[in-house]
C-alpha cells in the first residue's frame, strides 16, 4: 500500500515515515522545498529505509503541488504544520497559510483523487487549559494562542469535508510528543541540551503547567493503529498516556538523570502571556483504546533515557547557546 506523509521531514513525520517503511508500506514523503535539497530529519535515516521512500519536494501552501503529491496514494497522513507557539504570537499569518490553507489543500486534493483515508494531525493545544480531566474528545475547544486557533480551524475544516463530501477523514490529536529529533523549541530538548552543555542554571518559563507526555514511538504507533482500524473514520481521537507531570517535576527528573547539581532559573522571555498559557493538559485515551489495538509501550523515564542518548550524540545539530522559538 502506498501512502503520503506530509511533514515527513519533521520530528514526528520522520519517525512515522521510518515506521511505515518497517511495516512494509510504500511511502511518498512530502518535504518542504528548499534550494539546499535538505530533507530535514529524513537525511539521517539509514539507507535501507530511504531506498523505500519516494521524496516529493513541495510547499503545503501550494494547492497544485499538494494535488500532484496526493496522486497515486491510497492514504494521506497530514502532519505538515507550523507548531511553535511563541513564533505564532508575532507571525500569525504564516500559521493561517500553513495550518489552515495547507490543510484545505490536502482535503481538496484527497477529495479530487478519491483518497481512501485521510488522517489530519491535530494537537492537544486545541483544548486550552483543561476544564475537566481527563480531557476527552468532547472537551470544548479554546484558542489560547494563534497556533492553537489555526489548528482548531484546520480540524473543523476536516470535519466539514467528512460531513459535506463523505471524505474518509480522521482527526488524530496527539498530546505532548517528545523524543529523538524533536526541535529545541520544545521543553524536553531545551532542558536536556542545557544540562548536556554543562550549565548549572537551567533557563525555563513557567514551572506550574502540567502536560501529558507521549514518547514519539508511541505516538507514531497511534497514527498507524488509527489508520488500520475500520472504526475510526469520521472520528476525532486523542493519543494520550492519561498521565500528567508538571514542567517543574519534569525538569527535576532530567536534572536527576543528567546533573543533580543544576538548578532552575525562571526566564521571563520564555513565559507565555498569562491568558495564553495552557495550565493543565491530561488526556483521556479511552477512545483510542476502544477503537484500535494501540497501547503505549514506553514509560516517561525510559523515553527520556532514549531522548537524552540521542541528544548527547547530536548536539552539533542544535544551537545550544540561543533560545529557540
Amino acid at each position: 500500500m502506498k501512502v503520503l506523509v506530509t511533514g515527513s521531514d519533521g520530528f514526528i513525520g520522520s519517525h512515522l515515515t521510518e515506521e511505515l517503511v518497517k511495516k512494509g508500506y510504500q511511502v511518498k514523503a512530502f518535504v518542504y522545498y528548499n534550494s539546499f535539497n535538505n530533507w530535514g530529519w529524513l537525511d539521517i535515516l539509514p539507507k535501507e529505509i530511504m531506498r523505500h521512500v519516494e521524496i516529493f519536494q513541495g510547499d503545503i501552501r501550494d494547492p497544485n503541488g499538494v494535488e500532484e503529491a496526493v496522486k497515486g496514494v491510497e492514504a494521506v497522513f497530514h502532519l505538515a504544520a507550523l507548531i511553535a507557539i511563541p513564533f505564532s504570537y508575532h507571525s500569525p499569518d504564516t500559521y493561517v497559510d500553513t495550518n489552515i490553507k495547507g490543510t484545505l489543500n490536502v482535503l481538496q486534493a484527497a477529495r479530487k483523487q478519491g483518497t481512501e483515508k485521510v488522517l489530519i494531525t491535530s494537537t492537544s493545544e486545541v483544548y486550552g487549559t483543561a476544564q475537566y480531566v481527563p480531557i476527552d474528545e468532547k472537551h470544548p475547544f479554546q484558542g489560547q494562542s494563534p497556533y492553537s486557533a489555526t489548528k482548531i480551524g484546520a480540524d473543523r475544516l476536516a470535519e466539514s469535508f467528512y460531513r459535506s463530501f463523505q471524505l474518509p477523514v480522521t482527526i488524530v490529536r496527539p498530546f505532548n510528543t517528545y523524543g529523538p529529533r524533536q526541535s529545541a523549541r520544545a521543553v524536553i530538548p531545551t532542558i536536556i541540551m542545557q544540562l548536556l552543555a554543562g550549565r548549572t542554571e537551567i533557563n525555563l518559563g513557567s514551572l506550574a503547567p502540567t502536560r501529558d507526555f507521549n514518547y514519539v514511538k508511541d505516538t507514531v504507533n497511534g497514527f498507524i493503529e488509527i489508520y488500520k482500524s475500520d472504526k475510526t473514520v469520521g472520528e476525532e481521537i486523542n493519543i494520550a498516556s492519561q498521565k500528567e507531570i508538571s514542567i517543574g517535576q519534569l525538569a527535576q527528573e532530567l536534572i536527576r538523570q543528567i546533573n543533580p547539581g543544576a538548578r532552575i532559573i525562571c526566564d521571563e522571555k520564555r513565559l507565555r502571556p498569562e491568558k495564553s498559557e495552557v495550565n493543565r493538559l491530561l488526556g483521556c485515551n479511552e477512545k483510542i483504546l476502544k477503537l484500535t489495538d494501540w497501547k503505549p509501550q514506553y514509560s516517561l523515564e525510559d523515553g527520556l533515557k532514549e531522548t537524552i542518548a540521542f541528544l548527547k550524540g547530536n548536539l552539533d545539530k542544535y544551537k545550544v547557546d540561543i533560545y529557540n522559538l
